[in-house]
This record gives C-alpha cells, structure tokens and sequence, in this order.
C-alpha cells in the first residue's frame, strides 16, 4: 500500500468517488455521524455523497427529522440517525462534558442548576413543541434561571442534549428549533457499552479508512483504551497494512484508483476533519495551512487543488477558485464540472473564475 492507495480507498469508502445513496439519512447512517457545525456547508457534504440532491431535499429531511443534529463525540454539532442518536449520546457523552467542565464552572453550572433547566425545557417543550433558542431562553429566564448570557445559554442547551433531554427540529424560516429527544425520535434499542465501541468504530473504519487509531481517537472523542477496545471488535472485518512505521486499517483494498474528478468540498468535510494526519491528501509538499484545509478546498482525484469561496451579488453567485498550484487544462475543466453540480444542488445559475495561485511553498 502506498499514499496513492489510501487517497483512493478513502474517496471509495468515503463515498466521493462511488457515491450509491439517495437519501440523507443512508450518508449519515454509513458515517456514523457527520460534522454538522455549520449547517449549509453539512447538507452539501451529504449531497457529495448522493447520486443526486438539492438543498430543499436535504432540507426536507432534516425537518421531518430523518436526520438530526446535535452535540455528540468531540464537543461540536454532527448529524445522526434518530436509531443512532442515545446510543451514541450514551457513549460519548461523558467526555464531551469532560471537556466542557472549564466552562460549566466558569458560568456556575452545576449538577442542581442543569436538573432545574431539564425540568423548564422538558415543560416548555412537551406536547411536540419546536421552540428556538430566543423562545427558550425566555422560558429559562423566567423560570429564574439566567440565560441572558449567550454562552452560558449555550452551554445550558449543550447539556441538554448531551443528556439526551432535547435534539433538533424543524427550522422556522432560518431559525433553529429544539423539540423533545423522546417526543421526536422514535424509541430504539441503546447499545451495549462494547456493543456500542465495536459499532463506533466499524462506522468509522468503513467509511473513513484506511486509517489509525489516532485518527479513530480524534475523530470519535474516545480514550485511545476505548478506541482500541473497540477495533479489537471489528478486527476481522478490516484490511490492516503499514505504512510509514503507522498501522491503517479499513475495508479491504481493492487497488483500483478513483475515476478522475474533482470536488469542491465544503468548511469541515469529513474527508479532511475526520483525520488528526491530514497529510495524505497533499500531492507532495502541503501547500495550504491546516486553517485554510478545514475551509472550503477543492480536490481533484483525491488531493488538494486549493481554496474556494462563494461572492453573493444581488441576483447571482459566483465561486472564485484559488488554487494551490498550476492547474493543467483537463483538471481545470474537471473544476468546472465540480462547480455545475453544486449550481444544481443549489438550483441556481452560478458562474466561476479562478483567481491567481495563492500560495507556493
């Protein structure tokens, strides 16, 4: 196996490349959990792995709550699967509050004040209520409990879902909503701690790989104990190879290299957050810094191309492209290609240009 092997497993596996999903839900399920922090750049990585999708599809799903979003293994939004969801709350929850200890007491939150928030947030909502933030905040407020403070509301909210007390509904126009987790998703069997560890990381491994236990233990939140525990379940399901001293796991290599194509991949794509050695995906030195990687970048056939950015005008919207190094004509059609399928999710008429080469190391 070598670096051209991985980058062209991971396009497979991550569904770039061979995408076989017409739902949202199916993309969620096959990750396990999808990084959903910013919430547009989410549903265009789950149409990226959709034979086709537009927005409003993918809106739609997450309205009817096919797909949810909250607060689950490394202290940030994903999307889950509503039979995914306890489960994975179960077994991740307790190191997300770990990490989020410094902030509960800074803001004096503790075990007393969150089992009174419970209590008015479960009342606000009860009876399929979906209430925003705003409307919530005025119902903690009332209730004599100060969610004046942005972030301490937020950390207020964050508990709530980390203990399994509310999830995601429908949006109000652009506004979020929160609903009760046991009004709004229908009941399912919670795994078994190991249950649980053998499912996280077959999830992973699948659809990520290959790739190591350190890169399992980023992108799941998990001790390296755990993590490993949890591979050791699935061993026999996966392909293990070494490269560079650094054992990679995942389906078996098939060797087949990717169809060539690009991708216009969205601010924190699974392709490059979901590793903690993002190095792969460089064709030779890295030319972009690990701030612009996690932003909105462009691959073609699996590597780094560079940048790019939407410039919203009055009735239009144009994509300017930075790459990241002298493009040849064929890989710059292969762009252009990338871009006329994001014009069809967002079901608009989007030119392009690109820009001059905006870094060289």
């Amino acid at each position: 196996m070598n670096r051209s092997d991985v980058v062209s497993a991971r396009l497979n596996n991550q569904k770039l490349s061979s995408s076989r999903f017409d739902n949202a839900a199916d993309v969620v399920r096959w990750f396990g959990a999808v990084q959903a922090q910013d919430y547009n750049a989410a549903k265009w990585a789950l149409a990226l792995r959709m034979r086709k999708a537009t927005n409003n599809l993918i809106e739609e799903a997450f309205d009817l709550g096919e797909i949810l979003r909250t607060h689950v293994m490394r202290p940030t939004w994903h999307f889950v699967a509503p039979e995914d969801i306890r489960w994975l709350l179960q077994l991740t929850a307790p190191r997300v509050n770990m990490r989020s200890g410094p902030n509960y007491r800074k803001f004096e939150l503790d075990a007393a004040v969150f089992k009174r928030s419970h209590s008015v947030l479960t009342k606000a909502l009860q009876g399929g209520k979906h209430l925003t933030r705003s409307a919530l905040k005025s119902a903690l407020n009332r209730a004599g409990i100060d969610a004046n403070d942005t972030v301490r509301l937020a950390h207020i909210l964050l508990r709530a879902e980390l203990d399994a007390v509310v999830c995601s509904g429908p949006r109000i126009g652009k506004q979020f909503t929160y609903a009760l987790l046991e009004e709004r998703v229908p009941a399912a069997r919670i795994l078994e701690r190991d249950e649980a560890l053998a499912e996280i990381a077959r999830r992973y491994l699948r659809s990520h790989g290959p790739a190591t236990l350190q890169d399992f233990v980023w992108w799941s939140g998990l001790t390296v104990e755990d993590a490993t525990r949890g591979i050791s379940q699935v061993e026999r399901e996966l392909e293990k190879e070494v490269m560079d001293e650094r054992i990679y796991r995942g389906p078996r290599f098939s060797g087949t290299k990717s169809e060539y194509a690009a991708h216009l991949l969205p601010v924190f794509d699974e392709y490059f957050v979901a590793y903690k050695d993002r190095q792969m995906a460089f064709d030779g030195e890295p030319s972009l810094s690990t701030f612009e990687l996690l932003g909105p970048t462009f691959i073609i056939n699996g590597t780094v191309g560079g940048t790019w950015k939407r410039i919203a005008g009055n009735d239009s919207l144009t994509i300017e492209l930075n790459p990241s190094r002298a493009l040849l004509k064929s890989e710059k059609v292969a762009v252009a290609d990338a871009v006329e399928r994001y014009a069809g999710f967002m079901g608009v008429q989007i030119g392009s240009y690109f820009g001059d080469i905006s870094r060289r190391r």
